[in-house]
């Protein structure tokens, strides 16, 4: 164990003694659910102590600040999640996929989100229109109203993401 993480460790558990019942209540009246509030509040101490120690000056607002953007991301898991049960929903049922299936399904939408939150909103339009609508590059910088040097950085960058993530450096 590295000399710093009982000091960290130390620091989260004074951070959750002293503000995980006010982070729980501030979760449950956004989300309107006392059992997604209590995940999201332990998944804002689990954040932490990945973290490197630095001083909070104002620690209410450091976890609202982690805790924002875990709503966000709950927010979005659950449209994924509704619309991947309506587009299961319309298949017939002899073409349904298996309980294992559906869910590996849905995690993979899900991660497939996460790469594609994570580029710039253009670099992200330009990538969804080569991939899902087959545009060239020439389509896309007419589309985004950029040269084709652009466009095809855009796709390309994308696509570098993409295989970063998938296969690492």
């Amino acid at each position: 164990m590295a000399a710093a993480e009982p000091i960290v460790s130390a620091q989260v558990c004074a951070l959750y003694h002293d503000h995980h019942g006010w982070l729980q209540g501030w979760l449950r009246r956004k989300l309107g659910n006392a059992c997604d509030a209590a995940d999201l509040a332990q998944d804002v101490f689990l954040r932490l102590l990945h973290r490197d120690s630095v001083p909070i000056r104002e620690p209410r607002l450091y976890l609202g600040r982690i805790a924002d953007g875990l709503v966000i991301d709950h927010w979005r898991r659950r449209a994924l999640e509704r619309a991947w049960l309506e587009t299961l929903a319309q298949l017939p049922e002899a073409h349904a996929p298996s309980p294992e299936s559906r869910l590996a399904f849905l995690q993979t939408l899900i991660e497939i989100d996460r790469l594609l939150d994570a580029l710039k909103p253009r670099v992200r339009s330009a990538f969804l229109w080569a991939q899902l609508e087959g545009l060239t590059c020439p389509q896309i910088a007419e589309r985004l109203g950029v040269s084709l040097s652009t466009a095809e950085r855009y796709v390309g960058t994308a696509l570098r993401h993409c295989y970063t993530v998938r296969f690492g450096d």
